[in-house]
């Protein structure tokens, strides 16, 4: 049964930025040598994390790229906007309103400290546990 791991953000370094605990995920997940998929709520988020990435550890470099060209399939990380199709992968980072439902082992939600954010994933975890997912929550 596939999995979904909720990460509330709470600590300060995160609340400022979201997206250092969505770079983190990722380094992790590489380091793991787990294909992940990044579910990136707009274009501009995208490129954000893409930006990012590449700027991210100073130690070890992160193979990633926005979705969309024949490198697709070879890209340790992908980046996925909005209307680009791909390939779905074991681990999915979700940073949009809807769940991530498709060919997962696991999920991870990152989940910011607003409000309205916090709201949406109490509705992604409801649909989740509908479909008997198994369901875990940290407090980051």
């Amino acid at each position: 049964m596939p999995g979904a791991v909720f990460y509330l953000i709470d600590k300060p370094r995160f609340r400022e930025d979201p997206l250092l605990l969505v770079c983190e995920l990722a380094r992790k997940a590489f380091a793991n040598e787990q294909p992940t998929m990044i579910l990136a709520r707009s274009q501009d988020q995208a490129e954000e994390i893409d930006a990012r990435l590449w700027e991210f550890a100073d130690d070890a470099f992160i193979p990633h790229q926005i979705a969309g060209d024949e490198d697709d399939a070879i890209t340790a990380v992908l980046i996925v906007p909005p209307g680009i199709d791909a390939d779905d992968r074991p681990l999915a980072i979700n940073l949009r309103d809807g769940c991530a439902f498709g060919n997962h082992d696991r999920i991870l939600e990152v989940v910011a400290a607003d409000p309205a954010e916090r709201d949406g994933s109490r509705r992604r975890w409801k649909e989740y546990q509908k479909r008997g997912f198994d369901l875990t929550k940290h407090d980051m």
